[in-house]
């Protein structure tokens, strides 16, 4: 595996400055969450980090390169694919920066949509993605950081909602492993 300051530099030279720094604020988010859920910290510093690897790709290049590299892409992301950075993302994290963990890529793919039974590490990045420090304010932010610390499931339960409610109200369409994933974590809550 790279190491940690080779993985930053290329990191910098890929995505913007302001990702760049939302990539860090995820890494640290998601170290904290790591050290208080009992999760590796090293793994959760690592998908933190990269969680965005592939964002810089141009939206219109996100869904050739997934064919390309033989990602599976559903209707929804043919339709949206700038979904389609966090399978991007996972790809990029094995290829360009040697990772070999599954657990860390699984992160990658899922910190957007979440999917049903999410490892803790998953969970993590998930989460720490949507809390982390340089995040604009969203309603009930306060309350959602604070759940984090807490209970994972409660707080993903509540990203979801929010998250659901913001698409229906913008009348956006919705990802299916979105739905899937709230409707999973309301039934086991």
């Amino acid at each position: 595996m790279m190491n940690h300051e080779k993985m930053m530099e290329r990191l910098k030279t890929n995505i913007k400055a302001k990702r760049f720094e939302h990539s860090l604020g995820v890494e640290y988010t998601a170290a904290c969450l790591a050290y208080v859920h009992g999760a590796d910290v090293e793994k959760a510093r690592i998908a933190g980090l990269l969680h965005d690897c592939a964002k810089g790709i141009p939206t219109k290049e996100k869904l050739e390169k997934a064919l390309k590299h033989g990602l599976p892409v559903n209707s929804f992301e043919k339709n949206n694919p700038d979904l389609l950075h966090a399978k991007l993302g996972a790809y990029y994290a094995r290829y360009k920066y040697e990772i070999k963990d599954i657990d860390i890529l699984n992160a990658i793919t899922y910190h957007t949509t979440g999917r049903p039974d999410m490892s803790l590490l998953e969970k993590i990045i998930y989460v720490a993605d949507y809390i982390e420090p340089n995040r604009k304010p969203i309603d009930e932010l306060d309350i959602i950081r604070k759940e984090a610390f807490i209970d994972l499931n409660i707080c993903i339960v509540h990203i979801l909602k929010n998250t659901l409610e913001y698409l229906e109200s913008t009348n956006t369409d919705i990802d299916i492993m979105t739905q899937k994933t709230y409707e999973y974590y309301v039934s086991n809550e």
